[in-house]
């Protein structure tokens, strides 16, 4: 797998319904949180589910985004580099203790298949805590654009398709009081998926004042030396994350 300027390249155009004051994010997917079914390209944006060309498919993959979300507004991008296909394609977020791998020719919607997460699949279900609903349209083609708005203020999650709002798909997720992490999955052999627009809006004085630090840290392992008081750190290793 050689990535290609496709797969490289930048998106930078949030919907129109978006507000100015959001700044760019720039988590990726965590290489220590991931199915063994699971590869990562080198800077860890794309994603392929499945590539063994003996074993194939063998049940249900996931990965988890370096970062997890527990206050403000999120909004993350991700591409569908080949048509989705198969029993499920997934795009969503879930807690720490969200399945990341279902063996053993176990094919389902991973995100949703508890409490743990919620998730949207390339058949226009949704997902959450092992109940569905038919949210919108399958989409099956290639270089789709699912948005994934995650509002922890009100409490909602939003999808977008190719910039177009879908609507309200879940709500209470700010009374969950854990951070929330992005998460993709896939049952289908050679799923691949791009992480495009990452981007969040600053919601409060003290949120806006940790990003502006951090974005002046010359070096970011050096948080701890910082003349501030230890919870004020902690924020700031967040924000730099």
């Amino acid at each position: 797998m050689v990535e290609s300027s496709r797969q490289t390249m930048e998106y930078h155009c949030l919907p129109e319904s978006f507000s100015d004051d959001f700044v760019v994010e720039c988590w990726v997917w965590d290489v220590n949180a991931k199915s063994p079914a699971v590869q990562l390209s080198p800077c860890r944006r794309a994603v392929y589910f499945h590539i063994d060309p003996v074993l194939q498919s063998e049940g249900t993959a996931g990965v988890r985004g370096t970062k997890g979300f527990i206050h403000g507004e999120h909004y993350w991008e991700v591409k569908f580099l080949e048509p989705p296909y198969g029993t499920s394609v997934m795009v969503g977020a879930g807690t720490r203790n969200a399945h990341l791998h279902l063996g053993n020719y176990t094919f389902i919607n991973m995100l949703g298949m508890d409490s743990e997460s919620w998730g949207l699949s390339h058949k226009g279900i949704t997902w959450h805590n092992g109940h569905s609903r038919q949210y919108t349209e399958p989409f099956y083609e290639k270089a789709t654009i699912i948005g994934v708005d995650l509002n922890l203020c009100d409490g909602t999650m939003t999808f977008y398709k190719n910039g177009r709002n879908l609507g309200v798909a879940f709500t209470g997720l700010n009374k969950v009081g854990v951070p929330l992490y992005p998460i993709v999955s896939s049952t289908t052999a050679e799923t691949e998926l791009q992480l495009w627009m990452r981007s969040c809006r600053l919601m409060s004085l003290q949120e806006q004042c940790l990003y502006t630090v951090v974005q002046h840290l010359i070096d970011k392992v050096h948080i701890d030396t910082l003349p501030l008081p230890a919870y004020i750190r902690g924020q700031l290793k967040e924000f730099s994350k």
